[in-house]
C-alpha cells in the first residue's frame, strides 16, 4: 500500500513524542527534522516540505501545547491537520451541469498513467449515481485503446462512441457530443491520446478539442508511481490546457505518496479520486482528512464502511448475522465470508484501514502478502467445494476418509485440509463470541455497514 515507509517513520517519530511528559522547543524541532526528511524521503515537493515544516513549527512552539496535558499528542493533532490543509480541507467532486443538462468531462494525461482504464471507472461512478453516461474513444494513435474503452465500457453497461482509427478526434468529439444530446445522455466522457511524455502535438490536440467542443471539465489523470514527476507534468498541462482537477493512479502500489502530498499544494487544483486497484470498482473518491488518516497510521474506518455498503449484499449480510448469533456457523458461510471479502480488495486492504493494523509503524499486523493471501483463499475454496453439501452443513462428518477424498478432489495434501478444518473451529469458536461484540459495536455504530 503506498505511503506504508511514510507512516512507518512518522510513527516512530510520534512514538517519540508521546514517551515524553513534557516537550522542550528542541524535542520539537528535532521531530519535525525527522518529520521533513520522510517527507523528502516520499517524494513530495521540496518547497512544499519546507512550508509544510515551518507551518507546523509556528503551531507547535507554542504556551498551549508546550504546556498541555499532552503535548506529544498536540504536536500530532497538529500534524494531521496541517496535512490535511496541505491535500485541499475539503473534499471536491467533479463539477456537473445543473438539471439534465450535458457535462463534457476531457480525460488528459500521458500514456501509461491508466487513463483509458479511470475514464471507465469514472463512468461506473456517475452511471450508479444515476447519470446517462457516454464514453468517446478519442485516442486513435494506439490501436488498443478504443478496443480496451469498449470492453470496459460493455462491463460498465455505458455506451461506447467510436468512429475508428482514421479519424480526426476534434471531428470525433463534435459527432459524440450531438449522438449525447439526442441519446439524451448527461454526462460525455472523452478519453483523449497520451504520450510517453509532454509533447507539443499533445498539448496542441487537447487545446483543439476544447476549442470546439464545450469541455465543462478537464480531469488530468496521473500516475502516483512517478513521484515529483507526477506534480511536473500536472503543473504543465495546467499551463499549457488548464484543468479542474487530478485523479491519481495506482496508490494502491509500491508507491511513496509524494504526489498525493504535492499536487494541491503546487497547482491548486484538487484530487478528485484516487485510483485504488485495477478492478473497475477501485476507484475511491479524495477525502484529504481520511488520507491524512491513513498516513498516520490511524486507519481509515470510514472508507472501510462505505466499501462494505457498496460491495457487500444486504440480505446476504443479515442471514450470516442471523446464523452466527444462533452459533449455525457452517463451510457454506465460510466461503461466504471469503467471497465478501474479495469482494472488498481483500485482507491487505481491509487491515489498512483499520486503526494501528494497517502500514508498517508500532502495532501494525505483518505485511500479509496479497498474492499468497490469494492462493491461501482459493485452495481453501477448492477443498470445501470438494466437500458435499453434507458435509459442508455440518462439519462433524469429516472423518479422516472424508478428508482424504476430498484433499484428492481438491488437488491438496491432507495435512492442508486438516489445516482449514482447524482454523474453521477457530473461528466458529470466535463467532461465538461475536454476537456481544456486534450488539456493543452496533450501539456505537462501529460495525454498521461491515459484513460480520
Amino acid at each position: 500500500m503506498a505511503f506504508d515507509s511514510l507512516s512507518e517513520k512518522l510513527q516512530n517519530v510520534f512514538k517519540g513524542l508521546r514517551s515524553k511528559g513534557r516537550l522542550s522547543e528542541e524535542d520539537v524541532r528535532l521531530a519535525l527534522r525527522e518529520v521533513k526528511l520522510a517527507l523528502l524521503e516520499a517524494d513530495v515537493n521540496f518547497k512544499v516540505v519546507k512550508q509544510f515544516v515551518k507551518d507546523v513549527e509556528e503551531r507547535a512552539i507554542g504556551q498551549d501545547v508546550m504546556n498541555g496535558l499532552n503535548p506529544g499528542q498536540m504536536v500530532i493533532k497538529i500534524v494531521n491537520e496541517e496535512m490535511i490543509r496541505l491535500m485541499g480541507s475539503e473534499t471536491t467532486e467533479i463539477a456537473l451541469q445543473p438539471g439534465k443538462a450535458l457535462t463534457v468531462i476531457m480525460m488528459a494525461g500521458l500514456q501509461g498513467a491508466g487513463k483509458t482504464t479511470t475514464a471507465a471507472k469514472l463512468a461506473g461512478k456517475f452511471k450508479a449515481k444515476g447519470r446517462k453516461v457516454l464514453l468517446v474513444a478519442c485516442d486513435v494513435y494506439r490501436p488498443a485503446a478504443i478496443e480496451q474503452l469498449r470492453i470496459n465500457g460493455e462491463k460498465q453497461g455505458v455506451e461506447v462512441f467510436a468512429m475508428g482509427e482514421k479519424q480526426n478526434p476534434v471531428d470525433i468529439a463534435k459527432a459524440a457530443r450531438e449522438h449525447a444530446e439526442k441519446q439524451e445522455c448527461n454526462v460525455m466522457i472523452l478519453d483523449t491520446a497520451g504520450r510517453l511524455h509532454v509533447d507539443e502535438d499533445m498539448m496542441v490536440e487537447l487545446v483543439r478539442i476544447k476549442n470546439h467542443v464545450t469541455v465543462h471539465q478537464t480531469v488530468l489523470v496521473v500516475d502516483s508511481m512517478t513521484g515529483q514527476d507526477a506534480v511536473n507534468v500536472a503543473q504543465t498541462f495546467e499551463k499549457r490546457v488548464g484543468i479542474d482537477g487530478v485523479i491519481l493512479t495506482k496508490l494502491d502500489g509500491d508507491t511513496r505518496g509524494g504526489a498525493a502530498l504535492s499536487i494541491r499544494a503546487v497547482t491548486g487544483k484538487p484530487i478528485f479520486y484516487a485510483g485504488m486497484g485495477e478492478k473497475l470498482s477501485d476507484l475511491e473518491q479524495f477525502y484529504p482528512d481520511r488520507m491524512a488518516s491513513r498516513i498516520l497510521g490511524m486507519g481509515d474506518v470510514l472508507t472501510l464502511i462505505e466499501k462494505a455498503q457498496e460491495e457487500i449484499d444486504e440480505d446476504q449480510a443479515r442471514k450470516l448475522e442471523e446464523k452466527m448469533r444462533k452459533n449455525e456457523f457452517d463451510f457454506e458461510m465460510y466461503l461466504e465470508s471469503m467471497s465478501q471479502m474479495k469482494k472488498m480488495g481483500g485482507f491487505s486492504s481491509i487491515l489498512g484501514m483499520l486503526p494501528g493494523l494497517g502500514g508498517s509503524g508500532a502495532g501494525a499486523l505483518p505485511d500479509i502478502d496479497e498474492g499468497q493471501a490469494e492462493k491461501s483463499l482459493s485452495r481453501a475454496e477448492a477443498i470445501i467445494y470438494s466437500m458435499t453439501p453434507q458435509e459442508r452443513r455440518n462439519p462433524g462428518l469429516l472423518n479422516p476418509g472424508r478428508k482424504r477424498r476430498i484433499a484428492q478432489g481438491a488437488g491438496v495434501d491432507i495435512a492442508e485440509v486438516n489445516r482449514l478444518v482447524k482454523q474453521f473451529e477457530q473461528m466458529k469458536k470466535m463467532m461465538k463470541q461475536m454476537p456481544g461484540m456486534m450488539k456493543r459495536g452496533r450501539r456505537g455504530g462501529i460495525f454498521k455497514g461491515l459484513p460480520f
